[in-house]
């Protein structure tokens, strides 16, 4: 996913690589940790969270979508 994308808020699938994006806040990523399989947390230079990425989004959170 582009750098430009990941700087603002905002939430982001791409359907093509099955990621999506919760942009929480503005700035560059300067660190990640990946807090499960496929899901990490994006932190700015101030270790502020910035955003959260996950990975094959669709199989991930499927239980959370049958069950709302």
């Amino acid at each position: 996913m582009e750098k430009d994308i990941k700087k603002q808020k905002m939430v982001h699938y791409d359907k093509d690589s099955d990621v999506l994006y919760l942009g929480l806040r503005g700035g560059e990523e300067k660190e990640f940790v990946e807090v499960a399989p496929g899901v990490s947390a994006e932190f700015d230079e101030r270790k502020n969270l910035i955003g959260i990425e996950v990975l094959n989004a669709s199989k991930i959170l499927r239980p959370l979508i049958k069950a709302a």
